[in-house]
């Protein structure tokens, strides 16, 4: 084990010249549960580091928890047990919706659809700085070219990268940013960067966060693109260092 996020296996590699033995490594993916006041929420598997963002992340996506000062304490449980304390009214079940996600992070609550968007974040980003931004946040973390199975995201702002997550699910990934957001290790003011691709879900969640810049390195979804156009969020795909095609608002990109 690799600091307790992979795992080395031996494979045998074949090609038309012969066989030969080579070491891989595997992103070990951990089965949690998470839980608001003592009752269970859902459960996920991800990757078992920042733990902590990713339980209050994935209270935000389920419609539990809106804002920072709700949150009261997080205990993280060995035996695969995120425990969420927060001062919200309720914790019973919310009707939701089966998303393009897998497991826990593939339900969003059809509250987060309805109603109006509050205004977002005021923020714009130097296109010089979102040349550093994609060009800095694959550098942060090697586990993406060992394992080739983690996605990453990332959070900018004020010139820098404050936050980055990696997870083999895209969405366990924001949710983990978000969670710091909440957190308080991270402002809603600055621009997202994630590998995955921008579904409903994935937008509509930063949207209700207030992030007003959301990039991808893939593309949107149209439903995903309609939800940026309803928030009136910067919503940018296929980002690389030279470029950026920008689906909604191009105006907080300056060139």
């Amino acid at each position: 084990m690799k600091n307790n996020v992979t795992l080395t296996h031996l494979t045998t590699v074949i090609t038309s010249q012969g066989s030969h033995q080579q070491e891989e490594q595997l992103a070990i993916e951990t089965p949690y549960t998470v839980a608001l006041n003592d009752e269970t929420i859902g459960a996920s598997m991800v990757l078992p580091v920042g733990l902590a963002e990713f339980g209050v992340g994935f209270l935000f996506g389920q419609g539990y928890i809106r804002r920072p000062e709700e949150v009261k304490e997080v205990i993280v449980c060995p035996e695969g047990r995120i425990a969420v304390y927060a001062d919200v009214v309720s914790t019973r079940p919310k009707e939701v919706i089966i998303t393009s996600g897998c497991g826990g992070t593939g339900k969003i609550p059809r509250e987060m659809l309805e109603g109006a968007f509050d205004p977002l974040q005021n923020y714009a980003l130097p296109f010089e700085e979102l040349r550093e931004f994609i060009t800095q946040a694959p550098r942060i973390s090697t586990l993406g070219q060992e394992t080739h199975c983690v996605h990453g995201c990332g959070l900018w702002a004020d010139g820098e990268i404050l936050v980055y997550y990696e997870d083999v699910g895209r969405h366990n990934a924001v949710d983990k940013v978000l969670g710091a957001i909440l957190l308080g290790k991270a402002p809603v003011r600055g621009a997202i960067y994630t590998t995955g691709r921008l579904t409903s879900d994935m937008v509509l969640k930063c949207a209700r966060m207030g992030i007003p810049i959301v990039l991808s390195r893939t593309a949107p979804s149209s439903l995903g693109l309609a939800i940026a156009r309803q928030a009136g969020l910067t919503l940018g795909a296929y980002a690389r260092p030279d470029r950026l095609n920008v689906f909604n608002a191009p105006e907080r990109i300056v060139v």
